[in-house]
């Protein structure tokens, strides 16, 4: 299939799932669910369902980064209009941060430039995957253990366990040496998470710091 129409279904089931996401708010909070943590589950299955999905497919639908930049720009400006001009998705985006624009930013930056470096899309993807798969499972598990947004360090754990495996899978589709690089950029990528610095939020520490473990990989 060409790939500008993979493009367009995907484009078209990133949207779905925004949308969609109203469906478990709804239920949530008649549940009794406080608003804000049902915003925070559903950021965490966007994170998993849009860009971990999605960075799971590239690989095996498109040959060039060129289609994961300009779909993620557009989608990062897309999330991005909903803060800027007041007009909040809000069963998952908060006034109070723009997180889920950073995830995008960091998301299509990340994939761009390391496939576009390394050459290799399962190389590139990995961050995204931590960052997606990793990251969302330490929200899950953190709003049920603590009941509200925290570092608690209970999220860090159930982080690696996902992490881990990703990254090792992906060494090993990238050159079949790599995976216990994987294993490590998972591992650094996990560290991080627990860490914001201002407008530096994890999202961006966890692509920064598993980018560069990637990196030092291929150089050894």
């Amino acid at each position: 299939m060409q790939e500008y129409v993979w493009a367009a279904l995907l484009g078209f089931y990133v949207v779905v799932v925004l949308y969609a996401t109203k469906i478990p708010y709804n239920l949530m909070v008649n549940k009794g669910v406080e608003h804000i943590r049902a915003v925070y589950y559903n950021r965490k299955i966007v994170h998993v369902f849009a860009g971990g999905v999605i960075s799971l497919a590239i690989p095996y639908v498109f040959t060039s980064p060129m289609y994961p930049f300009f779909c993620g720009l557009a989608f990062t400006l897309l999330i991005g209009s909903f803060h800027w001009f007041g007009a909040h998705l809000t069963w998952f985006q908060t006034e109070e941060n723009q997180n889920d624009v950073k995830f995008a930013l960091m998301w299509f930056l990340s994939i761009s430039i390391l496939w576009y470096l390394l050459n290799d899309p399962w190389l590139a993807i990995m961050p995204s995957l931590f960052m997606a798969f990793g990251d969302g499972i330490t929200g899950v598990v953190r709003n049920r253990v603590v009941r509200q947004r925290s570092k608690h360090p209970i999220g860090n754990v159930f982080m690696f366990i996902v992490s881990a495996p990703l990254g090792y899978f992906c060494g090993i589709m990238a050159d079949g040496s790599f995976e216990w690089w994987g294993v490590l950029a998972a591992f650094v990528a996990t560290l991080v998470e627990r860490y914001e610095f201002g407008p530096i939020d994890d999202n961006i520490l966890i692509t920064i710091a598993s980018s560069a473990i990637i990196f030092l990989g291929m150089v050894l």
